[in-house]
């Protein structure tokens, strides 16, 4: 494709950037990638991720937080019935871990700094979209595990859900 004035504003997914990235990605954009940016990732979540938690109460994304607003989106496929998830996905908010079960296309709005997780889809008949939107120009994540029953943190693989921009005390 010939270079014009503007094609730097159409930005396609490089998974290259992100040789760690274990989900179906359709887009990811963040300042490093454009300057000025806030972070978004946006991927599919297909049926058979639900059944890779089944077997882990309190599994799937650990209670953490990030220094930034984030808007969890959940995006249902049906064209019949756009609400209709096609799944239904767990949340924890809050220090407390108050538990949250829901199965309609719904956005999930996390202040600065409050703690969410674990996160999980709990069965998936249909894929879906997730979009995540960090209101920084970078994602930045502290994990809260301590929150997490003993034998929860001990047979979590903490490699896949590390500390990122979160230098010194919250």
């Amino acid at each position: 494709m010939a270079e014009t004035k503007y094609d730097k504003y159409i930005i396609e997914y490089d998974p290259s950037r992100y040789p760690n990235e274990r989900r179906p990605v359709m887009a990811r954009m963040e300042s490093s990638v454009m300057e000025g940016s806030h972070f978004y990732l946006i991927h599919w979540m297909m049926p058979n991720v639900a059944a890779s938690f089944a077997d882990r109460p309190m599994g799937g994304h650990p209670p953490h937080i990030h220094r930034d607003v984030e808007l969890l989106f959940h995006i249902g496929t049906n064209p019949d019935d756009p609400m209709d998830l096609g799944s239904e996905v767990e949340i924890y908010l809050g220090p407390e871990l108050e538990r949250h079960v829901f199965n309609r296309t719904c956005c999930i709005y996390i202040p600065p700094n409050f703690i969410h997780g674990p996160w999980r889809p709990l069965n998936t008949t249909r894929p879906w979209i997730f979009i995540e939107v960090n209101q920084g120009g970078e994602h930045t994540e502290k994990s809260y595990r301590q929150l997490l029953p003993k034998e929860v943190r001990e047979n979590t693989n903490w490699a896949m859900w590390p500390d990122e921009g979160y230098d010194g005390p919250d």
